[in-house]
């Protein structure tokens, strides 16, 4: 356990991958920061489950591809928690489709939601953690933004940038001893994932060797190692967690 509090600022954390990480992180002593941009049902829910574990939590409704919606977040935080320690890009949208069949505006939708978020977010975390001289940053991303999907173009671009982003930023803000780093997420068992049939499923899972999805706790472990002093040497890296999927 910790000594001392530290805050986790999760972006899409009332379900899912979000959720997973907002729990092993408040249950190891961390101040967890809730976000969703949709479901107030669903956040509450989440607040609710850490209440119940005694975990100190805020919860923030808003859209965070929204620059001055990111503002008001981080004050918020700012008022219940002071800075931010750990910072975990994971609002995400995804499209399936022909790139020729998609609008501008559907194109421009997941950019803002699956990158401009975690660029604005970033943007904000910065300022405490330089001037600390700590922090993490912690992006998560999908093996589709290593190789591409096929009916998955905009959404494989925007975690395509997002992994460039990330390692840019570790050479940008390692000389504060700010480590930045991703997780490649293979296919994991989310809503996101509800989409599949259950003959899609058993095709998919016939591709990964480990013969099954991944589970959001799955991710959640991952990025606690992350975001603790054993991976104190570790930054600026993409880390693929996919059951052996690529």
């Amino acid at each position: 356990m910790q000594t001392q509090k530290k805050t986790v600022l999760i972006t899409g954390s009332s379900r899912g991958i979000g959720k997973a990480m907002a729990l092993a992180f408040g249950r190891i002593g961390y101040q967890v920061v809730l976000n969703a941009s949709k479901s107030v049902l669903q956040l509450k829910e989440t607040e609710a489950l850490l209440r119940q574990e005694n975990i100190p939590v805020l919860s923030f409704m808003g859209d965070v591809s929204d620059y001055e919606t990111c503002q008001k977040l981080f004050h918020a935080t700012e008022n219940a928690f002071g800075d931010i320690d750990v910072l975990i890009n994971n609002a995400g949208i995804s499209h399936i489709g022909l790139f020729s069949d998609m609008s501008p505006a559907q194109w421009k939708r997941l950019l803002a939601v699956n990158l401009e978020s975690a660029l604005n977010c970033t943007h904000l975390a910065i300022p405490a953690m330089v001037r600390k001289k700590e922090g993490v940053i912690l992006n998560i991303s999908s093996i589709w933004g290593e190789v591409g999907a096929s009916c998955e173009a905009v959404y494989s671009a925007t975690k395509g940038g997002l992994n460039a982003f990330t390692k840019a930023m570790a050479k940008e803000l390692g000389p504060s001893q700010i480590r930045v780093n991703a997780i490649s997420c293979g296919v994991i068992d989310t809503e996101m994932n509800a989409c599949f049939s259950e003959e899609e499923r058993r095709a998919l899972t016939e591709e990964i060797p480990l013969m099954r999805f991944g589970k959001p706790e799955d991710v959640a472990e991952l990025a606690l190692f992350l975001a603790e002093e054993k991976a104190a040497f570790l930054t600026g890296k993409i880390l693929t967690l996919d059951g052996g999927m690529l």
